[in-house]
């Protein structure tokens, strides 16, 4: 029995407008990450990671080249979830709470991690995400790019924050205008409170 299901959107599909449509929400969430959760759910069936949880999944079959096909899935499931949950209607804008302190100590100002996340979102070549990711050991927070489906839980680091710069996140809205959907994401997107409470440690995942 499989424990992986699509969940909701912590929002309603029009929460996010003007800066993401409801047009997109609909396509992003139920077509594109719906097709992950279908995909992944028929790869497991009848293997032992069959009723395992995402996490695992994705640690157990990471750097499998004979398991690409379910790390990738996995990954993307995971990912979009923990996606939607960085962003909420009204938000964007300076960093607040404890993660405003830890930027602070990590890159000299809010404006200057601004600066580097927008950078590594937008020179990401091809699909993938930019992340801000904190230290399993010290808790320091630095930026991180992955490629495709590749997410920090693969490489030892904790997920705070992350924007998804594959095409489908954005095409609808901005065409081919990466820069204005990463600067409209950061000034009017942000869920700083979901980033706090994944700064300190609760687990992720959908609060409406």
């Amino acid at each position: 029995m499989t424990t992986i299901t699509l969940p909701p959107l912590p929002y309603d599909y029009d929460a996010l407008e003007p800066h993401i449509s409801k047009e997109t929400l609909e396509f992003h969430h139920d077509k594109h990450h719906n097709t992950y959760v279908v995909n992944l759910v028929k790869a497991i069936e009848g293997t032992d990671l069959e009723g395992k949880e995402l996490d695992d999944i994705i640690k157990a079959t990471a750097g499998d080249a004979s398991k690409a096909g379910i790390f990738n899935n996995a990954a993307q499931v995971w990912n979009h979830t923990f996606y939607w949950n960085c962003m909420t209607k009204n938000g964007g804008g300076k960093a607040t709470g404890p993660v405003a302190e830890k930027i602070d100590a990590a890159f000299g100002s809010y404006e200057k991690f601004a600066e580097e996340f927008a950078t590594a979102a937008t020179t990401q070549f091809g699909s993938g995400w930019a992340w801000l990711v904190a230290d399993e050991v010290n808790g320091n927070l630095s930026i991180m790019k992955t490629s495709n489906a590749d997410t920090p839980l693969a490489h030892g680091k904790v997920a705070i924050l992350t924007i998804d710069v594959w095409e489908h996140a954005y095409y609808i809205d901005y065409r081919n205008a990466r820069p204005k959907y990463i600067s409209t994401f950061l000034e009017s997107l942000v869920n700083w409170e979901y980033v706090n409470a994944k700064l300190a440690g609760q687990p992720a995942g959908v609060e409406k």
